[in-house]
């Protein structure tokens, strides 16, 4: 697949600190395929949108506890991206379940990370459910999403190994440090016309 002609414009959805959404800004820089144009974030002063801001790129906050449903919701958040015009929309710890008319809208522009080794644990409570599952290996996988939760095609995975004695917290924290190294990896691949899996 040949390479877009100019950067590809990416939005990036967060609900919370947006480590993840940092370390994306981070890498679009230099020869990297994309620049980010957008972070929205469902939480009025979600930790990210300082960071965001900080490092230059526009943010914009929609929450959705002012609307009366999930369709109102998702029209606000139409509204706001579209003045950004993206190519792409990256979730990075975005909170929020999107319908199937939003993501059909957004076919196979939508990425999102997961902290587990999907199709293993979709959902939340990743990292409680493998060691409870006597795992001995977790990781991060980025995918496109598709209107079932977690279940669209893998574009990368990074592999984490399960320590004797992990709890939950220490295994989150060594997967988060695997998605910062990931999701920025697939990115410039996608953005690039690239769509084949990266594994780290």
């Amino acid at each position: 697949m040949t390479a877009p002609a100019r950067p590809q414009r990416v939005a990036i959805l967060i609900s919370g600190s947006g480590s993840n959404m940092a370390a994306l800004v981070a890498a679009m820089t230099g020869d990297h395929p994309a620049r980010p144009v957008l972070v929205v974030s469902n939480v009025p002063g979600a930790g990210g949108l300082a960071r965001a801001a900080a490092a230059g790129v526009p943010v914009a906050t929609v929450d959705h506890r002012a609307y009366p449903d999930r369709a109102a919701f998702e029209a606000g958040l139409e509204a706001a991206l579209a003045p950004a015009a993206p190519d792409l929309i990256c979730l990075a710890g975005f909170m929020r379940i999107l319908s199937p008319g939003f993501v059909d809208r957004h076919a196979g522009r939508i990425l999102n990370i997961h902290p587990s080794l999907l199709p293993k644990y979709p959902g939340l409570h990743t990292h409680a459910r493998a060691l409870a599952a006597g795992d001995t290996v977790a990781g991060a996988t980025v995918h496109v999403v598709t209107a079932d939760l977690d279940a669209g095609p893998i574009l990368g995975q990074a592999r984490v190994p399960i320590l004797p004695g992990d709890t939950a917290a220490a295994l989150a924290a060594r997967v988060l440090a695997a998605e910062h190294r990931l999701y920025p990896a697939v990115l410039r691949r996608v953005a690039g016309g690239d769509w084949s899996r990266v594994d780290l």
